[in-house]
């Protein structure tokens, strides 16, 4: 657990009970939206620009041949696109990154080798020794040329040192707060409740890194299980999910970076190659989606709703703050009840009580449904991951919270096929084997004390 962590989401609690200003937005009729784009015919794009009808059909016709022709291929793909303007783009190499040590050491490569740019988008931005580490490669990129644009959080940065920023600033670095909790820094209207949870970092317009670790040491103790399939001891380990991204997709990225920095009304960014061609990479197909409270609906809540209920085998879940909707319950629970075998691992313990309980408080009603559960024992869970059916994939920074389908700006990449689907279910169960089932009886019998606490954290799941 970390008392940094824990004391920024109070902080950020408190502003938002204080002040009064909890968004009054609402999740969307997911059946009706769904309903709506089921038609469509799958459309993809490469390094060269949108491919033929035919060879969209082709495409979709051997991704369902290798995986066993499942429907959710053609629905989810019409749905996907209907409600994006990311497109479905082939020739990519998605790389999996578990925990911080292995993501930390692929992004400071990356940095190092820049040449044009560096553009850094981070919740959470540290003056500790991992800061301290990036605060190093970005001033190094800047010192020989290569433009560094940086954007954080204002409250994920609320405790961070404005020296730290300064430092970068004097440097040449271009550095964005991202809604200013002041409210005479704001550019625009004052929207405290509307936080960029985000974690992007692009290289050169190449490569991009998305996921759920921020730029802080919590992370730097991973979560590596020992021989025999035993968790890390280490009680302060943080277990999470990265990706690093090369090929025609990464544009896609680049472009929600850079509309949040215009939206943001950041300074005038230099003149550098932003969009440089793309070849392929490798095979896989990726989409970006990015989710903000400016658009009618979260994308990615409809596209994750849209899949748990085209699902036909399987569902595995595992998400570090889980405070479902009804919606999401539902979805969940049919899932189960038409023979779908679903599966959360959770966590077994939370940098915040109040998120924690309040998902534990749904226990009973999808346990009742056929839903298995199951919490990641040894390690503090901050990842965000799906695959479903072993051919669709999502690794991101969304939590399964009204926070981030409502009031954040997140991002996603959805992968398609069976060879990256099946890295993230063997990911899946690595994490499994260091899981603890929830039983249904036992959790009937738990303590009235913690029976208690999820009562009462349920009045507060819209804030959390």
């Amino acid at each position: 657990m970390s008392p940094r962590l824990a004391m920024l989401h109070r902080a950020s609690l408190a502003l938002v009970l204080m002040l009064g200003l909890t968004s009054c937005a609402s999740l969307p009729d997911t059946q009706a939206l769904i309903a709506r784009h089921s038609a469509q015919a799958a459309r993809f794009e490469n390094a060269r620009g949108p491919v033929s009808m035919q060879k969209s059909a082709a495409i979709v016709a051997e991704l369902k041949r290798r995986s066993g022709d499942l429907d959710i291929l053609d629905k989810q793909i019409a749905l996907e696109q209907a409600v994006s303007d990311s497109p479905l783009t082939l020739g990519n190499q998605a790389t999996l990154l578990q925990d911080g040590q292995a993501t930390y050491a692929a992004m400071l490569a990356a940095m190092a080798q820049a040449q044009d740019h560096i553009n850094l988008e981070s919740y959470i931005i540290e003056d500790d020794a991992t800061g301290h580490q990036f605060a190093t490669a970005l001033l190094a990129a800047q010192a020989r040329g290569v433009q560094v644009n940086l954007m954080y959080d204002s409250v994920g940065g609320i405790h961070t040192p404005r020296a730290f920023f300064e430092r970068l600033q004097a440097a040449g670095v271009a550095v964005l707060e991202f809604n200013p909790v002041n409210p005479l820094a704001a550019r625009g209207p004052w929207l405290i409740n509307n936080r960029d949870h985000r974690k992007l970092l692009l290289v050169d317009g190449h490569t991009v890194f998305l996921g759920g670790i921020n730029i802080s040491s919590v992370y730097a103790s991973g979560s590596v299980l020992h021989p025999g399939g035993k968790a890390s001891t280490n009680a302060a380990a943080w277990r999470d999910t990265d990706l690093q991204i090369q090929g025609p997709v990464v544009a896609e990225f680049q472009k929600l970076f850079l509309q949040t920095w215009d939206k943001q009304h950041g300074p005038p960014l230099a003149s550098k190659a932003y969009f440089p061609t793309l070849p392929a990479k490798g095979k896989d197909i990726v989409r970006a989606i990015g989710s903000t409270p400016d658009d009618p609906y979260s994308l990615i809540y409809l596209t994750l709703i849209s899949a748990i209920g085209n699902a036909e085998k399987h569902i595995h879940i595992t998400n570090a703050y889980f405070v479902p909707d009804p919606q999401l319950l539902s979805a969940l629970a049919n899932a189960a009840a038409r023979g779908v075998e679903v599966k959360l691992i959770l966590p077994s313990h939370s940098d915040s009580a109040l998120v924690f309980h309040a998902g534990r408080a749904h226990y009973a009603s999808l346990l009742k449904a056929g839903v298995q559960i199951f919490e990641r024992q040894d390690a503090l869970l901050h990842a965000k991951t799906v695959v479903i059916d072993g051919v669709w994939s999502t690794v991101g920074s969304t939590n399964l919270d009204w926070r981030s389908f409502l009031d954040n700006d997140e991002v996603n990449a959805v992968i398609l096929g069976r060879p990256f689907a099946l890295q993230m279910q063997a990911m899946f169960e690595q994490d499994l084997r260091a899981s603890q089932a929830i039983d249904p009886a036992r959790w009937a019998d738990r303590p009235m004390e913690f029976k208690l606490k999820e009562w009462l954290a349920q009045f507060w799941q819209r804030l959390l």
